[in-house]
């Protein structure tokens, strides 16, 4: 960082954005934390899972442009994925500019604490309770108004409501708090009230919050109820945080629109700590959050959420991936006519057929562990991004209805989560760590198989995931289309991210379809030949455990006139009886297919 740099620091929540744009003092670093205001401002809301993207970057736009730097830290954004997104936005600004983006929690814990230990706590819309000790982190709460924020304005805000509705039910009166609503939001009556509420998002929900606490001042015993019972969760927050880092006396420090504009909050969460925490140190931060983001900015471009160039090295094994490479037949793709296009792709679903050919071996080795593993009590995950990740998902869910099997038989886990099955988050990928923790959410065991779907062979949220699986002593194979990095080592994320230590995956399947004909595109050939092998797989183990008569499905739900019809047929098949004869069969078992072929074989 050079004394003549500019600065922005950015933090958005659900209330506003605020910014602030410093340069350094010349001749001082950034640890010093001595920086010169140039400008700053608010702005709207940019809760980042609230605020659609069209609005965020509406937002960014507004921010000043000419700047060195830029750390820009949100509410809900949260994981890899999200970072890499934000940071695609700001590059968008700020083409040039060194980018830092995370969470509000980031930019509060850096304002808060600098380097130090402590615990942040957080009360403005939302939540959120987080606590450092040397490198290690511990949170509570903030997660989001629906599941958490206890404590926020929000959830002040919708108890409040609440209660005013509640206590019109029981007594058919109205409240002290309802004179105080209703006027502030321009309202008549109750009707509209529930009707506005119906309408209102987390933001303006939340603004009630000063209403809450006025009234409170002003003596209604049931606001002030409301009023202790958030700053009774926040200390129960900030004691079990303190208990996970062995903080016996720690300092913590209150930031958010709650603490800042009303003491009576502050006193209430005081006074409730020193109850349990009597040796806590407790201060109101003396540093703005974006005053934080834009330290964060300023610190070295390795700091959490800053996405550095690969290395040459990185950058030449990627580019070697085949399944990066250009196919020589489709080069002239946009000047093909329509059936022209056709017949290139048909001619190039012979290399599918050619991969599994190739992989004969492995593919029965893969279908031999994983039966071993679910008979022996296992169970079997898919795990993948993107396009291996939906491939993986839609096998998993097809084994209950096809099978009969539990659903927590065979799972399957994208990185990005539900959303990405739907929407593109590609930047999920990147996130090793955040694959090895979805296995330890899953609670891998030695009896489980894993199979990492990766059609370049080097997606960091699938590598984390078998490393993880690999220290659980799971099985692990490995599913890639791209032949050049069959045998690479799997990482062990408990070694931390330098030096760490590798062992070998259980199997590799290796599915060479060649460069696809939209280079890069893995959704194509790749795409294809991973839904062919993981139908392989699944199928061979689920014969294997006998859920198979010849060529027909013995332990499929009836729970459609499809699947009904299919089951009479089948029994009408083994009983070499008519159809109506086999309806009755299944009637009379209450349509259980596996009970009606037992009779069968009984007879």
């Amino acid at each position: 960082m050079k004394p003549s740099e500019k600065i922005l620091g950015v933090e958005g929540g659900g209330t506003k954005t605020a910014w602030v744009l410093v340069e350094p003092v010349a001749g001082v670093d950034a640890a010093s934390w001595e920086f010169r205001v140039i400008d700053q401002g608010k702005l709207p809301p940019s809760n980042f899972r609230l605020t659609t993207p069209e609005r965020l970057r509406v937002i960014l736009a507004e921010l000043p442009k000419q700047i060195d730097r830029a750390g820009v830290f949100l509410a809900g954004c949260g994981t890899e994925g999200d970072r890499s997104l934000l940071r695609q936005m700001c590059l968008e600004v700020w083409p040039n500019a060194k980018i830092v983006t995370g969470s509000d929690r980031d930019s509060g814990l850096a304002a808060a604490l600098d380097h130090g230990d402590g615990i942040v706590v957080n009360a403005g819309s939302g939540s959120s309770v987080t606590g450092r000790r040397d490198n290690r982190v511990e949170r509570a709460g903030g997660w989001g108004h629906i599941l958490g924020d206890a404590g926020g304005g929000y959830s002040l805000s919708i108890q409040a409501l609440r209660l005013v509705l509640r206590e019109h039910d029981l007594h058919h009166g109205e409240m002290q708090f309802t004179a105080k609503i209703l006027p502030a939001l321009s309202l008549n009556n109750l009707d509209e009230l529930v009707r506005w509420v119906q309408t209102a998002d987390k933001m303006e929900i939340a603004k009630l919050a000063p209403v809450v606490f006025e009234a409170a001042t002003e003596g209604d015993a049931r606001m002030m109820e409301i009023i202790e019972e958030g700053a009774r969760v926040l200390c129960e927050y900030t004691e079990a945080v303190a208990s996970a880092l062995h903080l016996l006396a720690p300092k913590v420090v209150l930031i958010g629109g709650l603490f800042y504009r009303d003491s009576i909050y502050t006193h209430a969460f005081r006074r409730r700590l020193k109850k349990n925490l009597p040796d806590a140190r407790v201060a109101i931060a003396e540093r703005v959050p974006e005053l934080g983001a834009a330290w964060l900015a300023a610190e070295l471009s390795d700091h959490v959420g800053f996405q550095a160039k690969p290395s040459q090295t990185e950058i030449d094994s990627l580019a070697a991936a085949l399944t990066e490479q250009r196919n020589p037949r489709s080069e002239n793709l946009e000047k093909m006519s329509g059936r022209e296009l056709v017949e290139v792709f048909v001619e190039e679903e012979k290399c599918v057929q050619e991969a599994l050919r190739a992989a004969v071996v492995e593919l029965s080795r893969a279908i031999e562990i994983v039966a071993e593993s679910l008979r022996n009590g296992g169970r079997l995950f898919y795990v993948g991004a993107g396009s291996s990740g939906r491939i993986g998902v839609l096998d998993a869910s097809e084994i209950p209805p096809t099978f009969g099997a539990p659903r927590e038989l065979v799972q399957g886990v994208i990185a990005g989560g539900v959303t990405a099955l739907y929407r593109s988050a590609e930047g999920a990928e990147d996130d090793e760590t955040a694959g090895a923790l979805a296995m330890h959410e899953r609670r891998i065991k030695d009896r489980d198989v894993v199979i990492g779907i990766s059609a370049s062979g080097r997606t960091p949220f699938v590598l984390g995931a078998l490393a993880c699986a690999k220290q659980l002593s799971a099985k692990t194979i490995l599913l890639t289309c791209n032949p050049h990095c069959s045998h690479r080592p799997v990482a062990g994320p408990r070694d931390g991210p330098q030096g760490r230590g590798y062992s070998d995956f259980d199997l590799v399947i290796t599915l060479s379809v060649g460069p696809e004909i939209v280079a890069g595109s893995t959704r194509l050939k790749a795409g294809t030949v991973t839904k062919i092998a993981l139908n392989i797989i699944s199928t061979g183990a689920m014969v294997a455990l006998g859920k198979i008569r010849g060529n027909l499905m013995i332990d499929l739900h009836t729970t459609s006139t499809k699947l009904r019809d299919r089951a009479v047929r089948v029994v009408a098949e083994l009983a070499q009886c008519d159809y109506d004869s086999a309806r009755e069969k299944l009637e009379a078992s209450g349509w259980n297919l596996r009970d009606s072929i037992g009779e069968i074989d009984k007879n």
